[in-house]
């Protein structure tokens, strides 16, 4: 049984895909660039926000509007990130069990660290010990130093942790720790593109999460 379960948020814990598709066309919009699909920006995600405007504008950063469009997503991202999120299926209750058998819970996502925390807050408030975003201080996954950061904070050995994640940049991330990893199918990379990037474990559900993480 592991000590120390580390969760990435945005298709793992939270679904947040049409909050952010929303944010995201709203700054495109008001620019007069075109509006990106749901799909679209399913793909985009993972890498923090400034990917997802790079990879969504034309010319990417190098648009002359991309730090505007930036900010703007940022601004109306924080005042709307709650219309359409909502926890995945069960997860609350999985966390709950994980806080019940005395099993530190963390969240690192490289969404900016003031949404993390405050999602963390509404959704997870007491379930969550410790939540780490994107900030200028810490290098975004797969850089392994947010995970190292809560390693510390736990005073946890490598061989305690586990990464939990939906995407490719999940797994490279545990890579880089040194921990193991447990992939979800249920977020925004489907299990093809998981095995085919080198998942070691993929869950379907929250029950087949908590038995991987209690093993």
């Amino acid at each position: 049984m592991k000590k120390t379960a580390i969760f990435d948020l945005d298709g793992t814990l939270l679904y947040t895909l049409e909050d952010l598709t929303d944010s995201t066309n709203y700054a495109l919009q008001k620019f007069n660039f075109s509006k990106c699909t749901v799909e679209q920006v399913r793909s985009y995600v993972g890498n923090g926000v400034y990917k997802l405007i790079e990879r969504a504008l034309p010319l990417g950063s190098e648009n002359p509007d991309f730090q505007n469009c930036l900010e703007t997503f940022k601004k109306h991202y924080k005042e709307n990130m709650y219309n359409k999120t909502r926890p995945y299926d069960g997860i609350p209750e999985m966390l709950a069990e994980l806080k019940k058998r005395n099993i530190n819970v963390a969240v690192v996502s490289n969404k900016f660290d003031a949404a993390v925390k405050e999602l963390c807050c509404k959704y997870f408030s007491n379930l969550v010990d410790i939540a780490v975003g994107e900030s200028p201080d810490v290098k975004k996954k797969p850089a392994p130093d947010s995970v190292f950061a809560v390693m510390k904070h736990f005073n946890a050995a490598p061989d305690t942790c586990v990464y939990i994640g939906d995407s490719e940049v999940d797994i490279r991330t545990a890579q880089n720790a040194g921990i193991d990893c447990i992939s979800v199918n249920w977020g925004y990379k489907d299990e093809s593109f998981l095995k085919a990037n080198n998942a070691q474990v993929i869950v379907s559900s929250h029950d087949e999460l908590l038995k991987e993480i209690l093993k």
